[in-house]
């Protein structure tokens, strides 16, 4: 594309970008997800409420019983909201079957999907272009009688484009005259890269200048956010994402990234609150079982943890190694990697944060330890950082307040696991026992009893529990047990380290009890 059409491409660019999220449909069909109903709706509601994304698609039409009770509650909620509108299921040109049931749901909008290739139409269907046209025409009049709103996915569009355009524009001449709201451009097979996108998307814009068209990416070539910001680039008025890039094969165009690059890179507006995307993705995170890599763009764990010691000494000279994507933007924070190359720039930032101060000696001998620990595959946190700074240094750190005394977990066939702890709080110590559901839960519930019946607190809630085998470790080695609380409307995460997964797990709780205790002490 010469110059001249870059430029009039980048005149295209639409101020505002309809973000439309298929979690709750494509998103669903990555190999082994299958949400539940009430799955769905939590997903929805936080979707609709606080990502603010301006629709979503929740489903496709006649799939189970199940699917149709999930779309029923959250037609619901959305109409208790005033969001309806805003739902959308997946429907096919099946004599109208599919909009009996949508309508049965209460659902107002469906997103029919027709063949957007010939060879999709003559092979799969069996049917001439003009047949399949007829009976798009009369699904999209029956569905309006039904008091449903259409939107048309055009299904293989891009192989379309490239193999029969002659027949893409044959079924969008007859049918923008009709009640269709948007035009759904995919790239089913992700096949195409963003110069084509850009030169497809230029033909059908220019050939239909009125017509809405939105585009839905794959990601089989790691090409699905660069093609979805060609399509913006070109003039699609509408983008749809999967949280967390979920979707069949490899998946569709991560919300996040999506979010992030519109508006920085091009300055388009949406309606996303950007605030609550880490929080989305650890819902889906957490429903689907599909695990965020940590260096997944935005949400991954580690994408705002500084490792090298230079980058920290260059963000305390003016913030040389920051960039508009700054973690308090996406509800999070800055972290600078303890380990053994931290340096002494990362380990003055955590003291920073923790509030302690050391002699240049003292963080010297501080940072010895760490890349120590660090030559021997052990994770160091900012958690962490009091009790190595007590080992080093044998003064100036601070007192365990929660200190455990003894203990005895015990499980045995066909019984449930027990606990009998002892513990010492502010040099009082108390005990309990308790059963649970394996051996740390009902070390836990004796915590919780000891909380509440001696001391009249509340035990903050568990809020993730992961285990892992330290990098470089083997069956036999070190567990990492890793804990994030629910703590004073935040997140609290501490780990343990021990070669027991129940010891280390304790650990990573008696960290916890002396973050919290601390605080208390110091109001």
């Amino acid at each position: 594309m010469g110059t001249a059409e870059r430029i009039n491409a980048s005149q295209r660019i639409h101020p505002f970008v309809e973000i439309m999220d298929s979690t709750l449909r494509d998103g669903e069909q990555t190999n082994g997800v299958s949400f539940l109903p009430h799955e769905k709706l939590m997903m929805a509601r936080m979707l609709l409420r606080d990502v603010n994304v301006d629709r979503i698609e929740i489903a496709s039409a006649r799939v189970s019983e199940g699917e149709k009770e999930a779309v029923k509650m959250i037609c619901r909620y959305a109409r208790q909201i005033d969001k309806l509108d805003r739902v959308e299921v997946l429907g096919f040109v099946d004599g109208g079957k599919s909009i009996d049931w949508i309508a049965d749901c209460g659902c107002k909008v469906i997103n029919l999907l027709a063949k957007g290739s010939l060879k999709h139409c003559v092979h799969q269907l069996h049917k001439t272009p003009e047949e399949h046209i007829a009976d798009i025409h009369d699904t999209v009049r029956y569905a309006t009688e039904k008091g449903l709103s259409v939107n048309l996915y055009l299904e293989d569009w891009s192989n379309g484009m490239k193999d029969s355009p002659d027949y893409v524009y044959q079924l969008m001449d007859t049918l923008t005259s009709s009640a269709i709201h948007r035009f759904m451009l995919p790239d089913t097979l992700g096949v195409m890269n963003p110069l084509q996108v850009i030169e497809y998307f230029r033909k059908m814009i220019k050939r239909y200048p009125g017509a809405h068209f939105d585009f839905h990416a794959h990601n089989d070539y790691d090409l699905a956010v660069s093609n979805s910001l060609a399509a913006v680039l070109s003039g699609a008025k509408g983008l749809h994402v999967t949280v967390n890039g979920l979707g069949e094969r490899c998946g569709n165009a991560p919300m996040a990234s999506v979010q992030a690059i519109l508006k920085d890179q091009f300055h388009a507006k949406t309606n996303i609150d950007e605030s609550q995307l880490n929080g989305i993705s650890r819902m889906v995170e957490g429903y689907s079982g599909i695990a965020v890599a940590p260096n997944q763009p935005i949400v991954g764990e580690n994408v705002f943890t500084q490792v090298a010691g230079v980058h920290a000494d260059g963000d305390s000279k003016d913030k040389l190694y920051y960039n508009d994507l700054v973690p308090e933007r996406f509800g999070r924070k800055r972290e600078y990697a303890l380990g053994k190359n931290s340096g002494k720039a990362n380990i003055a930032k955590n003291l920073e944060e923790l509030g302690l101060e050391l002699t240049p000696e003292q963080t010297r001998r501080v940072t010895q330890r760490i890349t120590e620990l660090g030559d021997k595959k052990e994770i160091v946190t900012q958690e962490d950082l009091p009790y190595i700074v007590s080992d080093v240094l044998k003064h100036d750190a601070p007192e365990d307040k929660v200190r455990l005394v003894s203990y005895v977990v015990s499980t045995a066939y066909g019984l449930r696991p027990g606990a009998n702890v002892k513990v010492e709080i502010n040099g009082k110590q108390y005990e309990g026992s308790a059963v649970g559901d394996g051996q740390y839960d009902a070390f836990v519930k004796v915590l919780r009893y000891i909380y509440k019946k001696y001391l009249n607190r509340t035990f903050p809630i568990l809020a993730n529990y992961q285990v892992s085998i330290p990098p470089g470790g083997r069956t036999d080695a070190l567990v990492q047990t890793v804990i994030t609380w629910h703590y004073n409307d935040g997140l609290l995460r501490t780990r343990g380290l021990d070669a027991d997964q129940t010891e280390a797990a304790i650990k990573a709780t008696f960290k916890m009890l002396n973050i919290v205790e601390k605080e208390l002490n110091n109001k």
